[in-house]
C-alpha cells in the first residue's frame, strides 16, 4: 500500500526545474529571451556548471546559469550556499546538545546520505559565537535581589600541556520570582582577581538593588562581594560548608555529624540557630573533634544570612543548589570534548549551553514568591 501510494505521487523533475529557472532568471538579468538580438539586451549567458545542496531529503544537484558580465544568483538559494539553512541549523543543535564534532559525520551519513566534515561543523560554529558575545555582554535590566555565584574548572591544552581555566558563572531571581542567568565570564582562577573582574562586569552591565549573594567561601569571593555590592548580605552555601567540616570528621560519624549540623539550620529564627550551634560545638569538643569544632565556630554565622528573609525563601536561599545543578549541565556537555584548544572556546561552548537553557522551561517556571521580600522591605524588617 505504502509502496503504491509513493508511486502514485508526482515526480518532480529537477533539471526540469533548473532550466526554467535558469531561462526566467537569465532572461530577466539579461534584458532577452534565449537566442533573441536585441539592444536592449545587457548581458549573455556563458553556460552552466553544476553545484551540490544538502538538504535534509539529501544530496540535491543543482545547474546554475553563468553570465558572461553579471552574477547570477536566486532568490531563493544564496550563493556559494552548500547547505539548506535547516541542515544548518541541525548542525549546531547537535553540537549544543552534546554531540562531539566526531561523531557528527556517522550521524549526518545515516540521516541525509552525506557526511559533513568536523572543520564544516566548526565553521558553523562559528556563526553563532558572535551572537552567544553579544548575548553574554547584553545589559542586565531590572532588579535580581538574589543573586547565585560559583565557578567551574575546564581543561585547556596549553603549549602541549593540559591546564585548568576557570569560568565563572552567575544567575538571579529578579523581582518578579524568576531565574535569569546574568553572567558568565572566563577567570585565570578562582581568586580575588578574577572575581573581582566578574563582579565588576556583572555591574557595568547594570546588575544592582542585589539583596543577598550565595555562593560558597571561595578565595577572595566574600571580600569581593563587599567591594563592589556593599549594601549585600553574603550567604555561604550551607552544603558547601557541611563537606568541608565532614573533611575532618572520621566516616563512622559523618551520619551523626550531618544530623547535628543540619539541627542547627532547622531553627526557627536566628536566635534558635546559635544556641543550638553552641551546643554542637561543645558536643564536637567532647567528641574530640576538635578541627571540626573550631570550623563551626569560626563560619557558623556566615551561614545564618538567610534568616533575614523571608521564611518561605530560606529552603532555596540557603545553598547554591539552582546554580550547581546548571554547572553539573555544562560539565555534563563539555566531558565530550576533553581539552579545550585555548579558554575562549571553553567559554564559547559553556555559555552557547546557558544560553540554551535560558530559553528553556528552566527560566519561564517561576522560582519564588517576591511579593513576600517586598512586603518584608516595608516594613523594614531586612537588615543586610
Amino acid at each position: 500500500m505504502r509502496q503504491a501510494a509513493l508511486a502514485s505521487r508526482p515526480r518532480i523533475h529537477l533539471d526540469r526545474l533548473d532550466d526554467a529557472a535558469r531561462c526566467g532568471g537569465g532572461s530577466r538579468l539579461c534584458n532577452a529571451r534565449r537566442y533573441e538580438r536585441s539592444e536592449a539586451r545587457r548581458d549573455t549567458r556563458a553556460g552552466h556548471y553544476e553545484r551540490k545542496l544538502h538538504t535534509k531529503a539529501g544530496e540535491v544537484r543543482l545547474k546554475m546559469s553563468k553570465l558572461r558580465q553579471q552574477t547570477f544568483e536566486t532568490a531563493i538559494i544564496e550563493r556559494y550556499r552548500r547547505r539548506e539553512s535547516s541542515v544548518e541549523e541541525a548542525l549546531i543543535e547537535m553540537y549544543l546538545a552534546g554531540v562531539s564534532v566526531r561523531r557528527v559525520e556517522d550521524i549526518t551519513e545515516a540521516l541525509w546520505g552525506t557526511r559533513v566534515s568536523p572543520a564544516t561543523v566548526s565553521e558553523l560554529n562559528k556563526k553563532i559565537y558572535g551572537t552567544i558575545e553579544a548575548w553574554r555582554n547584553r545589559p542586565i535590566e531590572g532588579e535580581h535581589p538574589y543573586v547565585y555565584v560559583d565557578g567551574i574548572v575546564l581543561m585547556r591544552s596549553w603549549a602541549g600541556e593540559v591546564r585548568n581555566v576557570s569560568l565563572l558563572v552567575a544567575i538571579g531571581v529578579n523581582h518578579q520570582g524568576y531565574r535569569e542567568i546574568l553572567g558568565i565570564c572566563e577567570g585565570a582562577k578562582e581568586g580575588k582577581a578574577g572575581w573581582s573582574a566578574f563582579l565588576k562586569h556583572l555591574k557595568e552591565r547594570g546588575r544592582r538593588d542585589v539583596r543577598l549573594i550565595i555562593s560558597d567561601a571561595c578565595l577572595g569571593l566574600a571580600e569581593s562581594a563587599a567591594e563592589f555590592f556593599p549594601e549585600a548580605g553574603w550567604q555561604r552555601c550551607i552544603v558547601h560548608w557541611y563537606r568541608n567540616i565532614f573533611s575532618h570528621v572520621p566516616s563512622t560519624k559523618v551520619r551523626e555529624i550531618a544530623a547535628m549540623l543540619k539541627a542547627i539550620h532547622a531553627g526557627e529564627d536566628v536566635v534558635a540557630a546559635r544556641e543550638k550551634a553552641v551546643r554542637v560545638i561543645e558536643k564536637l569538643r567532647g567528641l574530640r573533634l576538635t578541627k571540626a569544632a573550631e570550623l563551626v565556630e569560626a563560619a557558623v554565622e556566615e551561614t545564618l544570612t538567610y534568616y533575614a528573609f523571608p521564611e518561605e525563601h530560606w529552603r532555596r536561599i540557603r545553598t547554591n543548589n539552582p546554580l550547581e545543578r546548571l554547572l553539573r549541565e555544562i560539565r555534563r556537555r563539555t566531558r565530550v570534548v576533553g581539552a579545550f584548544p585555548d579558554g575562549q572556546s571553553a567559554l564559547n561552548l559553556a555559555a552557547a549551553r546557558l544560553r540554551h537553557v535560558a530559553g528553556t522551561a528552566w527560566s519561564s517556571k517561576r522560582y519564588l514568591n517576591m511579593e513576600l521580600l517586598r512586603d518584608q522591605q516595608m516594613t523594614g524588617a531586612i537588615t543586610a
